[in-house]
C-alpha cells in the first residue's frame, strides 16, 4: 500500500462514505448507486479509485460487481489499518459526517428491505408449490443420497434446518437426529412443513418463525445446522454463516447445500436469488471467516446448474449467549 494513491481515494467524501458503509458489509455495486445517488459508471470510477489504493476488493458475480473493505481496524496493512481508524474516529467525532453516514445506512437497510419484502412475496406466492420449483436445481435423489453421505453416519443430534420451507429435508434428516427444529421466515412454508413432518413425536420436532440474519436460538443450541438451496437467497451470507457459527455447538458440524457459481441472471427476477451460487474459495472462505474448519466440498454436475455441498466444522467455542435471552426468545414463534 502506497501513501499518494491512499491520500487521493481518501479524498473525496463519496469515497469517505463508501468506506463506512464496506466497512459494515459487502454490497453490490448497484446498491451503492441507489444509496449515493450517483449513476453506476460515476461510482465505478469511484471504486476504481478505492480499489487501486488498496481499500477496497471487487468480485464479479454474473453481471453483478460486490464490493467489500480490503481493510480493517488493527489489522494489515498498517497504512489501511490506519486509514480504518481514522474514519472509525471521524464518524464519532465529526456531526456532520455522523449523520450523513447515518442516512446512508438507513437508505441502504431500505433498499434490502423492499428486496426482502419481494422475496417474501416470492415465497408466500408458491408455497404450495415450492417442491417443485426447488427442482429448477437438479432433481432431488442424487443430492439428497449424497447430503447423507456428505453427514456421515454418525447422528446428527440436535438439528437446526435453516429455511426448512415444505419441511423435505427435515422429514429426510429425522431419523438421524435427536431433535430437528425447522426455521422458515415464511408462515406459510410452516404450515406446509407441519402438515409433512406430523409424524414427528411433538417432543422431537419444533417449528419456528424467524430470519436466518438473526436466528432466535441462544449461542452452541445445536449440534448440526444445515442450508438447504437457501443461502443463495441471502444479501449477506457472511452475516447468515456468522449466526450459524453462533449457535453451532464448539465440535458441531453445518452442512450448505447450494448451487455452484453460474451465470443465470433470470434467477435473480424470476425467483428472487440474490447470489448466482457460490465458487469454492469464496465458500471456503466464508465458513472459515466464521468460524468453521471446512471440509472437501462434494459436486454434483447438473445441466445448466451444478449443485455443491459444502460441510464443516465449527472450530471455536461460540460466543457467550446475549445477556438478555428474553430479547431472543420474543424473536422464536411456534407456528401453530
Amino acid at each position: 500500500m502506497q501513501i499518494d494513491p491512499l491520500l487521493r481515494a481518501l479524498s473525496e467524501p463519496t469515497r469517505l462514505r463508501m468506506m463506512r458503509l464496506l466497512a459494515h458489509m459487502e454490497l453490490a455495486v448497484g446498491e451503492l448507486a441507489q444509496v449515493l445517488g450517483q449513476s453506476q459508471p460515476r461510482v465505478s470510477r469511484h471504486i476504481r479509485i478505492l480499489c487501486e489504493a488498496g481499500l477496497a476488493t471487487r468480485r464479479k458475480e454474473g453481471s453483478w460487481v460486490f464490493l467489500r473493505s480490503a481493510v480493517k481496524d488493527n489489522a494489515e496493512p498498517p497504512m489501511g489499518a490506519a486509514a480504518a481508524r481514522l474514519l472509525d474516529i471521524a464518524e464519532r467525532d465529526d456531526p456532520a459526517f455522523a449523520a450523513r453516514c447515518a442516512e446512508d445506512r438507513r437508505q441502504l437497510a431500505a433498499i434490502r428491505d423492499a428486496r426482502e419484502a419481494n422475496a417474501q412475496a416470492y415465497f408466500a406466492r408458491h408455497a404450495e408449490e415450492w417442491d417443485t420449483l426447488r427442482q429448477l436445481h437438479g432433481a432431488d435423489g442424487p443430492v439428497e443420497a449424497a447430503l447423507l453421505a456428505a453427514l456421515g453416519r454418525r447422528n446428527l443430534g440436535g438439528l437446526l434446518d435453516v429455511g426448512t420451507g415444505t419441511g423435505r429435508i427435515a422429514e429426510l434428516l429425522a431419523g438421524k437426529s435427536s431433535h430437528v427444529t425447522a426455521l422458515d421466515k415464511s408462515p406459510e412454508m410452516l404450515r406446509i412443513a407441519r402438515a409433512r413432518l406430523q409424524s414427528l413425536p411433538p417432543e422431537r420436532l419444533s417449528l419456528v418463525q424467524g430470519d436466518f440474519t438473526a436466528l432466535p436460538f441462544a449461542a452452541g443450541a445445536f449440534d448440526t445446522v444445515l442450508f438447504h438451496q437457501v443461502l443463495h437467497y441471502a444479501q449477506e451470507p457472511a452475516t447468515v454463516l456468522a449466526e450459524a457459527a453462533r449457535v453451532t455447538r464448539p465440535g458441531g458440524r453445518i452442512a450448505v447445500v447450494d448451487l455452484a457459481a453460474h451465470e443465470r441472471e433470470d434467477l435473480r427476477e424470476r425467483h428472487a436469488h440474490a447470489r448466482l451460487g457460490f465458487a469454492d474459495p469464496q465458500m471456503t472462505s466464508l465458513l472459515a471467516e466464521a468460524g468453521f474448519a471446512p471440509d472437501a466440498p462434494v459436486t454434483l454436475p447438473g445441466d445448466p446448474l451444478t449443485v455443491k455441498i459444502w460441510t464443516a466444522r465449527r472450530l471455536e467455542a461460540a460466543p457467550p449467549a446475549p445477556a438478555n435471552d428474553t430479547e431472543s426468545n420474543d424473536r422464536k414463534t411456534a407456528i401453530p
